[in-house]
């Protein structure tokens, strides 16, 4: 049985990081400028080095991560981008999605990353365990339909936390931190059943000197 090769793509800088609130999949407005510099940077990369060559393009429905694959989608191949919500952000739900960080915090407290994966994070929105369960599933579709090929997926630093965490065989929250960079590259193999490789993580060098 052939490999399947699984890129995953944190989106370019949000407007909604930069702006402090809630970006979820009702409100957010996309990249900012340097996010789209970010995204070109990485399609330059990839046009001269052309170490990845997909068979599959995927975006989550959030508009950031979308704009990102299809400012990438030139280099790998000019595919099209399917877009699959499985691959979206942690879910805050439609009472949260779109509050300011100040004032999400001062209804509800810093939010508690580190915690039981089913406690509550964000009031009528996912909970971490509902979260990781919607993203295996979506990695599990996405590498039946694909298996043999090369899948690169502009998605979130919450969506690669949540694929580490859980095909390395980790705990879903606490005991080690990630920090994934903005259009940084992770890959992964998946070699048979639940083995998976990891190739590289966080590797975001078209980014020095921007």
């Amino acid at each position: 049985m052939s490999s399947t090769r699984l890129v995953l793509v944190r989106h370019g800088e949000s407007r909604a990081t930069v702006e402090r609130f809630v970006g979820g999949p009702r409100s957010c407005t996309g990249l900012t400028d340097h996010g789209r510099l970010q995204a070109e940077a990485l399609r330059n990369r990839l046009s001269a080095g052309h170490d990845v060559e997909a068979s599959a393009l995927f975006a989550s429905n959030f508009p950031r991560a979308l704009e990102t694959a299809n400012i990438i989608a030139p280099s790998i191949g000019s595919l099209s981008v399917s877009v699959d919500s499985g691959w979206g952000e942690h879910d805050p739900g439609p009472d949260c999605d779109g509050m300011t960080y100040d004032e999400f915090i001062e209804r509800f407290g810093v939010p508690r990353w580190d915690g039981d994966p089913h406690d509550v994070v964000y009031p009528g929105g996912e909970t971490i365990s509902q979260f990781h369960d919607r993203v295996m599933e979506a990695l599990r579709r996405t590498v039946r339909q694909h298996e043999g090929g090369t899948i690169v997926i502009a998605c979130h630093a919450g969506v690669i936390d949540a694929v580490m965490r859980n095909t390395l065989h980790m705990h879903q929250t606490g005991k080690f931190e990630l920090h994934t960079q903005n259009t940084s590259l992770t890959e992964l193999l998946h070699v048979q059943g639940s083995k998976w490789r990891l190739v590289r993580y966080n590797d975001s060098s078209h980014l020095n000197g921007l």
